[in-house]
């Protein structure tokens, strides 16, 4: 069994919590958060065995595998740091870190902890139905572009447009659109099409600061792939990648929950793979999978090709930033 902590007591921590149950890999080993009556209420319901306040004493006390950081983005960076200083694998919630320099000094201490291996919880290119959607691409004679859309209001705008300042709708925490709900398509792109030779973002800024909502340019050779991204209103929108009389339609670019390629010959196949349990199950057995036989060959080859695409996010998030002149306090000495 892989011991497990956690930091975060949120909705996404749950649903983690949750996954790792149902997949019979895991043991929730500690609970951390800042405060006890949080950390413990959590612990409870969780049956996890024991809860801190203090995540230094988890991580030296809790006999830790892995620890889960789902706390606001600015500080997944130091968490993430401190657990690789304990040579504990981190699984760090998406988008990993906020900016390339923060990056760069993860992988130079991965590098002096080789034996630590570092996780985006990008659930959404684990599932299924994004291997479907992988094989339906290889059957593309080309592919001429992509329109992802990935929009859904956020309760917390409430409390923007009362005046308050949300951790996700804060620079301060490195927040916004694009580090939000942005990172699901800006994941997919990459991990379907690799690096952009190009990027450009047009952000709409809210009361906050943070952007709300925007658009992401996405230059490759011989074609372009608009990312639609926002939390500030809803979109029935669905995505599609082109090929040359075929398209493959996907009903959201952050749930994957359906699939379909719609032929030249005008017939609709449905791709999709019956619904999951758990939207975070395939990526904590793949999780596993990697933690439980490392010298794997195929889970190696697995393992890298999940780290480049983190690498490759970060910098395109970052990339996509500064072209809108959209800076967190995280960067100021980048």
């Amino acid at each position: 069994m892989i011991r497990m902590g956690t930091v975060g007591t949120n909705w996404i921590t749950q649903q983690l919590v949750e996954a790792l149950a149902l997949s019979g890999q895991y043991e929730l080993a500690g609970v951390y958060s800042r405060h006890q009556d949080t950390a413990e209420a959590f612990a409870t319901k969780n049956h996890a065995q024991a809860s801190y306040t203090n995540y230094e004493d988890m991580l030296t006390q809790a006999q830790l595998d892995v620890v889960y950081i789902a706390s606001p983005n600015s500080l997944h960076f130091k968490q993430a740091m401190a657990a690789i200083d304990h040579d504990i694998d981190i699984v760090v919630e998406k988008p990993a870190f906020s900016n390339r320099q923060e990056m760069v000094a993860i992988q130079a201490a991965l590098a002096q902890h080789p034996q630590v291996k570092f996780f985006e919880a990008a659930r959404h290119v684990h599932t299924p139905n994004f291997h479907a959607l992988e094989k339906a691409l290889l059957g593309l004679p080309l592919i001429q572009g992509a329109s992802l859309t990935y929009m859904k209001y956020s309760s917390r705008y409430d409390l923007v447009l009362d005046g308050e300042v949300p951790n996700v709708f804060s620079r301060q925490f490195s927040g916004g659109a694009l580090q939000d709900l942005g990172v699901y398509p800006i994941y997919l792109a990459i991990a379907l099409f690799g690096q952009p030779e190009h990027v450009q973002y047009y952000p709409t800024l809210i009361a906050t600061g943070a952007d709300g909502k925007g658009v992401a340019m996405l230059r490759y050779p011989g074609f372009d792939v608009t990312v639609s991204f926002g939390k500030t209103s809803n979109s029935t929108a669905i995505s599609e990648i082109y090929g040359l009389k075929e398209t493959i339609a996907l009903d959201s670019a952050g749930e994957l929950t359906h699939v379909e390629e719609h032929a030249a010959s005008g017939v609709v196949q449905d791709l999709s793979a019956p619904d999951l349990a758990n939207p975070m199950l395939p990526e904590v057995q793949d999780f596993a999978r990697v933690l439980l036989a490392p010298d794997d060959p195929q889970n190696q080859a697995d393992y890298q090709r999940w780290l480049q695409w983190s690498l490759t996010v970060n910098q395109v998030l970052y990339s996509l930033r500064v072209s809108a002149n959209l800076r967190f306090p995280a960067d100021e000495n980048d």
